[in-house]
């Protein structure tokens, strides 16, 4: 009699966890970077690993042009990166932390995305021992306007 009332229990948590299950594939979807970046950037692949480690899906293409990424995806050239990731329409230029990525997927502003300008060390995928140079996370609108979307002292 016990195994008959814990198999309808189980049967009956399991019917209630249902929907919940439902809205995994599309929150996982919702969720996908696809990172341009050249072949042999190491500093990318730990980029793209630290994206998978905050729990985004991640596709990456090789291309020997992200300027050719960026300009296609609207991200001003003076914010280059070394690398380019798009998520639900905003680009992602440099090595943007997945937290700022998340709170930018939150927010949903009118904006082309979020960028890291050049390579600062201590950013993620540019770690080098306990060295962390100061460095801002840029938020560009749709009018090209660039805001400090966050601040990492170093």
């Amino acid at each position: 009699m016990k195994v008959t009332s814990m198999k309808r229990r189980l049967l009956i948590g399991s019917i209630a966890a249902l929907p919940l299950l439902q809205t995994l594939p599309a929150r996982a979807a919702a969720s996908k970077v696809h990172v341009y970046k050249n072949r042999s950037c190491g500093c990318c692949t730990a980029w793209v690993e630290h994206l998978k480690t905050a729990g985004f899906a991640v596709d990456v293409t090789e291309t020997d042009d992200t300027a050719a990424v960026r300009k296609r995806h609207g991200m001003p050239e003076r914010l280059a990166g070394c690398h380019t990731g798009v998520v639900e329409g905003y680009v992602l230029e440099g090595h943007v932390p997945a937290a700022d990525v998340k709170r930018l997927l939150a927010a949903k502003p009118q904006a082309v995305g979020l960028a890291v300008p050049g390579m600062p060390v201590g950013s993620p995928g540019m770690e080098y021992g306990d060295r962390k140079d100061p460095y801002k996370v840029i938020l560009v609108d749709r009018k090209g306007r660039e805001t400090v979307f966050a601040s990492y002292p170093g």
